[in-house]
């Protein structure tokens, strides 16, 4: 019986901790939020997988990535990127993690200068 594994849950200011100790190209940065959301905010490195979209990306996104490096997934509150970070450990990624508070929280707590919406 596969028993799901707990999602690991970081704070915006863990995040942004570890985005600065490490060279960019070390993280794997994803951001499930659709592209109007994104248009109005958005953070540096992040790739656009918008989450309604799966359909387009599912087959070939596993592919795309690295399983095993460490996996950021970032949403607007922490729903959608919760969803997708458990769909990434079902596809055998081992290293994923959901910014919780998604990008609202990092506007209020790492830097206002990030619109909210």
């Amino acid at each position: 019986m596969n028993v799901p594994q707990a999602i690991v849950q970081v704070s915006v200011r863990e995040f942004a901790q570890r985005a600065a100790e490490v060279s960019a190209d070390a993280l794997q940065l994803i951001d499930v939020r659709e592209p109007q959301e994104a248009a109005i905010a958005s953070l540096p490195g992040f790739t656009l997988v918008p989450l309604s979209q799966s359909e387009q990306w599912v087959e070939t996104l596993p592919a795309q990535l690295n399983a095993h490096q460490e996996t950021y997934v970032l949403c607007h509150h922490g729903m959608r990127s919760a969803q997708m970070c458990q769909w990434l450990m079902a596809q055998g990624f081992t290293n994923v993690k959901n910014i919780q508070g998604g990008i609202d929280a990092y506007a209020i707590d790492v830097d206002r200068s990030v619109p909210r919406y």
